[in-house]
């Protein structure tokens, strides 16, 4: 059974319920190799619920999430469906204790023809109780040799140019051997991440990084040059390019601009990129 594209568009979760709270934060935070230097008082509020804790701000791609598209109705095989980017935008900064509502939608799923993929476009909006917003998280997914259902093949926006030439900064930051383990208990328990018999089984010679961690790490590089200031921070987003193994070390470099900041990340020692037009636009 191929891709079901009426299945997936009429695909509408109901709204979700989310609470969070100081346990929540300091374990995201944890997730995406934060307090690693237990000496920085930058890092030590987001991981410690007495010095000021504050909610790291790609938590919220975590908030409210519906899980994996699983049912087999959508015509999907999960083993060969990755995530492709990641943006989160914010409209204020995310409090350390909340209660929220997730509006998950697919906003469309783009074919790449036959032997090609699918492009699922997903996002969920995080309201505030009153209706207000407070996060949009923007997920593009890429099913592996799904393409060729007879779906739209429309246009994707040209994702951010890099500026050319060496970067003016870089931030090296180190992986833990286990954080793949600590940053699924955040809501993904893909087994990929975790099960070393999937991660061959889907041509990996172990478990892998979640995307959304290396996306968190990349944001932990980004919000040094802002001094660790959350309410700086108004977008930022990403593309995946190779795949991060825990233990290795992510590599950030960065082009800073007056409103925005372009980055992309490569691992030490295989110099492989592997997230890419990465963008962050800071408020003043």
């Amino acid at each position: 059974m191929g891709l079901n594209y009426e299945r997936i568009m009429a695909y509408r979760p109901a709204d979700i319920a989310v609470s969070y709270g100081p346990r929540d934060c300091i374990l995201y935070a944890l997730g995406i190799g934060l307090g690693m230097d237990p000496l920085d008082s930058r890092q030590l509020k987001f991981v410690y619920e007495r010095a000021g804790l504050q909610a790291f701000p790609t938590m919220a791609a975590v908030l409210g999430w519906p899980g994996r598209m699983t049912d087999p109705a959508f015509g999907l095989d999960e083993t060969m469906v990755v995530a492709a980017e990641l943006k989160v935008t914010l409209a204020r900064p995310l409090a350390a204790a909340d209660d929220l509502v997730s509006r998950p939608r697919i906003k469309e799923v783009v074919d790449r023809g036959p032997g090609g993929p699918a492009i699922i476009l997903a996002a969920r909006d995080l309201l505030a109780r009153d209706g207000t917003p407070v996060a949009c998280v923007e997920s593009n997914l890429l099913a592996r040799k799904h393409g060729g259902f007879g779906g739209r093949t429309s246009t994707l926006p040209e994702p951010h140019a890099i500026p050319d030439g060496e970067p003016e900064r870089v931030c090296d930051l180190p992986t833990p051997p286990n954080l793949a383990l600590l940053y699924r208990l955040t809501g993904d328990e893909n087994p990929l991440h975790a099960d070393p018999e999937r991660a061959k089984a889907a041509g990996f010679p172990r478990p892998i990084l979640h995307g959304a961690a290396t996306f968190g790490i990349a944001a932990h590089a980004v919000l040094r040059q802002l001094d660790y200031s959350v309410e700086r921070l108004a977008s930022i987003s990403a593309r995946f390019s190779r795949p991060v193994f825990p233990g290795e070390t992510i590599r950030t470099e960065i082009w800073p601009a007056p409103t925005h900041i372009s980055f992309q990340c490569r691992v030490i020692g295989r110099d492989d990129i592997v997230l890419s037009n990465g963008l962050a636009t800071v408020r003043a």
